[in-house]
């Protein structure tokens, strides 16, 4: 088994990348659902958020608004912070426990680890590789712009609410760059593809 943690900036293709990595054969592990699935009405996260802001911010069938919840805890940084050490461990600890049942059925696989704040949360020390997806800020507040309809301002206070992105192209394995041109962004991920089926192989052949 080989885990590649996929991460970069907001709006810049990973949930897309992840997907074509899928079609070369790749296990998915994406983040986004298992956050939804740790604050399920009943679940303790989300007991802690509704205690903590209120029923305010939930929906009619009793989930949260996540929508809502982002307004409030994007211009606030305290917020963001609180709302993350609420949900992030235990994230993590579902991350874990979903990977360890996939290796024991697909030993031999690659497992794509779809996590946007990777480095922020520490679970950059849990995946054997790191690919950081990266695109041109302007192209991340159009594509903010134009999926959430979200003004430049409240783009650009999303983006600047992450680990900066050349940080994170510092400390990566690999990097695909996508600003939008499909022909260039599946060539780089064959040649990663190529690159990480190779180290599946080296990994599952052991020392010699």
């Amino acid at each position: 088994m080989l885990k590649v943690g996929l991460t970069g900036g907001i709006a810049c293709g990973k949930s897309t990348i992840a997907k074509m990595f899928v079609l070369k054969g790749a296990l998915l592990l994406d983040a986004d659902r298992i956050a939804r699935e740790v604050v399920e009405p009943g679940k303790p996260a989300w007991l802690e958020i509704v205690s903590w802001m209120g029923k305010g911010v939930l929906q009619e069938d009793g989930s949260l608004n996540r929508a809502k919840i982002a307004s409030l805890v994007f211009s606030d940084r305290k917020a963001l912070q609180k709302l993350n050490t609420i949900t992030h461990p235990r994230v993590s600890e579902r991350f874990s426990e979903k990977s360890k049942r996939l290796a024991l059925e697909f030993p031999k696989t690659i497992q794509i680890w779809d996590i946007p704040l990777l480095y922020e949360i520490g679970m950059d020390k849990e995946v054997d590789i790191v690919l950081v997806i990266a695109a041109d800020e302007e192209k991340q507040i159009s594509r903010l712009r134009d999926r959430d309809g979200l003004s430049g301002e409240e783009a650009l206070r999303r983006i600047r609410s992450q680990m900066d992105l050349q940080e994170k192209i510092k400390s990566a394995d690999y990097i695909i760059y996508n600003n939008g041109q499909l022909n260039i962004l599946q060539d780089q991920v064959e040649s990663i593809w190529e690159k990480l089926t190779h180290e599946l192989e080296v990994r599952s052949r052991g020392p010699e």
